[in-house]
């Protein structure tokens, strides 16, 4: 067959390239399936040949990069079939479809009949690009609302937060053009230990010390909210463009991201930006092997990245977090006066996190403002009882029963959920899932899934084979019960 080469074609010539990706296009959709086939290769154009180069043209540099990217070498193999002389294909983009930046107020119209603006080629970011001081990212895509008081200046350090705070900073404090340190940075941590705070703490971060860097805060559900809205106003191109091409994005709540085009959508934006060398922070309630719904590949990638965990504060940090928050009540009611024994009380019976220690002060002050009542043991005892009632019912979840079981044998709580089957393995992990069992309400599935993906039947002969050990051997006997006290500080 006659070779379509020439520089400068023929209409015939043409219509039969465009024949061979019309056929193409088909074997990609029988291939890849429909939902593939329509995100990447609906609105690619054959445009024409240059020598044995074949061009095509995609509406976005974001569908260019992708498909070139990760299809490219399958395309051309596709072409090269029907033409054997064909030795590259390349993509170019036809037409960004970019969200054209707002005008700036009391900004005119250009006049029409005038002479056009000469044009210059922009980079990729431009360093004079305004960037605006709320969390409204141009393009019209709007991050969830961030809080001012969140900052690294009012976060309280101690050991349970350590190396997430390190690194969060050392996020936080990179330079435009500097090496991705980690990435992507995800934070798990369990509910009110500081996740949100951290995570805002880096976005405000940035944009003072940085203003010209792009950065996105969004929580999961906002994700959501903006993706289907986009795809209801036929802008799924603008949305996503807009969102792969900012420089660091922080997302909360990753455990709220339900949906499987959502799921898609997620995997997609999180694999742009790390090949891009664009900073990705995640937060969730778990580790990434833990969260329903990802995809292996995204779960993957995930786990390349750095995982650190925020663990419950010990007394010397709940303590100093009190003091964070009556002193910043001293600022309002200058005559407060807040006895040390009550905070030592406060500091040893609120033990969740550091929520429960924020509304425990909250509520001291309030009965001690509304009733002029004053702060002592007794009214203490009395405004939190609830607080104290909780700690009495609390059970342990799986993640606090992972974390104090790996600590206390001296193994990583990665090696518990893992295939390692080695007996300073094994041990823990049996002990870890028969309390698990027994201190906690979930079933063997759900605590088999949260050991690695393993079948409850592993769960329960885990807990025969531990119910025997505590029988015979005085030791594991001692070590769950030094587990149990362990969990109920």
């Amino acid at each position: 067959m006659t070779a379509l080469v020439p520089s400068t074609f023929s209409e015939d010539e043409a219509d039969a390239g465009r024949a061979f990706w019309q056929r193409i296009q088909a074997e990609l959709r029988a291939a890849h399936g429909e939902d593939i086939y329509t995100s990447w290769f609906e609105r690619i154009e054959f445009e024409g040949l240059a020598g044995t180069v074949v061009v095509l043209s995609t509406p976005t540099p974001f569908i260019r990069h992708w498909t070139q990217n990760n299809y490219g070498p399958e395309i051309l193999q596709r072409f090269r079939k029907l033409d054997s002389s064909l030795t590259e294909v390349r993509f170019k983009v036809r037409g960004a479809l970019r969200p054209k930046a707002a005008q700036q107020p009391g900004a005119t119209a250009p006049n029409r009949a005038g002479p056009a603006p000469q044009a210059s080629p922009a980079p990729h970011r431009q360093a004079d690009t305004p960037v605006p001081t709320s969390s409204n990212l141009s393009g019209g895509l709007e991050g969830s609302p961030l809080e001012t008081r969140y900052t690294f200046h009012n976060l309280v350090e101690g050991p349970s937060n350590a190396l997430a705070v390190a690194a969060a900073k050392k996020v936080a404090d990179a330079q435009p053009g500097d090496r991705v340190p980690y990435n992507p940075l995800f934070i798990s941590a369990a509910v009110g230990l500081g996740k949100t705070h951290l995570l805002q703490a880096i976005a405000n971060s940035v944009r003072t010390a940085n203003p010209h860097r792009r950065v996105l805060y969004l929580t999961a559900e906002y994700f959501m909210y903006r993706f289907v809205q986009a795809i209801r106003n036929k802008s799924t191109l603008s949305f996503k463009d807009v969102l792969r091409e900012i420089d660091i994005l922080i997302i909360d709540d990753l455990q709220f991201l339900n949906g499987t085009k959502v799921h898609e959508e997620f995997g997609h934006t999180l694999t742009t930006l790390v090949d891009s060398q664009r900073q990705v922070v995640i937060a969730a309630d778990r580790a990434p092997n833990d969260l329903d719904g990802l995809e292996p590949r995204v779960r993957s990638r995930l786990g390349g990245g750095l995982l650190v965990e925020l663990d419950v504060p010990d007394y010397s940090m709940r303590r100093h977090i009190l003091e964070h928050r009556i002193a910043a009540q001293k600022e309002i009611f200058d005559q407060l006066v807040f006895p040390d024994e009550v905070v030592d009380f406060v500091a040893r019976s609120v033990t969740t996190n550091g929520r429960d220690l924020d509304g425990a002060v909250n509520r001291l002050v309030a009965h001690n403002q509304l009733t002029s009542t004053p702060i002592d043991l007794k009214m203490a005892e009395i405004a939190l009882r609830d607080l104290l009632k909780a700690r009495e019912t609390r059970r342990p979840k799986i993640e606090d029963i992972q974390r104090v079981t790996s600590q206390h044998f001296g193994v990583s709580r990665q090696d518990l959920v893992s295939a390692r089957r080695t007996r300073v393995i094994v041990r823990p992990r049996q002990i870890a899932m028969y309390l698990s069992k027994t201190l906690t309400p979930r079933s063997l599935p759900e605590i088999g899934r949260r050991f690695g993906n393993r079948d409850h039947t592993t769960v329960l002969h885990a807990v025969r084979k531990v119910e025997e050990m505590i029988d015979r051997d005085p030791q594991v006997a001692e070590d769950i019960e030094t587990l149990k006290r362990l969990l109920d500080q």
